[in-house]
């Protein structure tokens, strides 16, 4: 008679349902002593909790500053413009007494130099600004901050404006605006 190796079917399912029971008598003989250690050192810790703070009270404060003066108005920058024309030798003075010419109403950013051409011997520079074209020549005004043209070549054209610095004080500033080359022009 020739004899497998394999065990048969049921003897498999007959393993496995002891391997289980064993398993199952040893976790449960650990447990009771788990559950009475437990039961010890629930008795034996006595916890510490400190009490909570109380909340301070609050107490709304009515806000005061709603009659005052935006720092941001238009108001404050007048005030602060007619102080700075009355001084003597005040930067600003002589730039709020004369006409606005057009080109003031456009940001420097916005100015694009497009060319320069000799007129009766005197340099111009060709501005565009929005698709319209200006001439502009040495002593013109441009830009919001009071940019008086003091130079022209065939490359820039630089400004001397007048801004504000970190404290407040009215100072000239240096600034220039470069001949935009065709192909930067198309990229704008």
């Amino acid at each position: 008679m020739i004899r497998s190796s394999t065990p048969r079917p049921g003897s498999r399912a007959l393993l496995a349902a002891l391997a289980c029971a064993a398993l199952a008598g040893a976790c449960t003989d650990g447990h009771d002593e788990l559950q009475v250690w437990m039961e010890q050192q629930r008795r034996e810790v006595k916890p510490h909790v400190t009490p909570l703070i109380a909340p301070r009270r609050f107490d709304p404060q009515p806000y005061v500053s709603a009659q005052s003066v935006d720092p941001f108005s238009n108001q404050k920058l007048a005030v602060a413009v007619k102080r700075e024309q009355r001084q003597a030798n005040s930067l600003l003075a002589p730039e709020l007494n004369r006409r606005k010419e057009p080109l003031e109403g456009y940001p420097i950013d916005a100015l694009v130099v497009v060319g320069s051409l000799a007129q009766s011997g005197q340099r111009v520079a060709l501005v565009n600004v929005g698709g319209q074209l200006y001439q502009v020549r040495v002593g013109d005004y441009v830009g919001l901050n009071y940019g008086k043209v003091t130079r022209i070549t065939e490359t820039e054209v630089a400004l001397r404006e007048i801004v504000q610095d970190a404290v407040g004080e009215w100072v000239e500033r240096t600034s220039t605006l470069q001949l935009m080359e065709r192909s930067q022009e198309k990229g704008r």
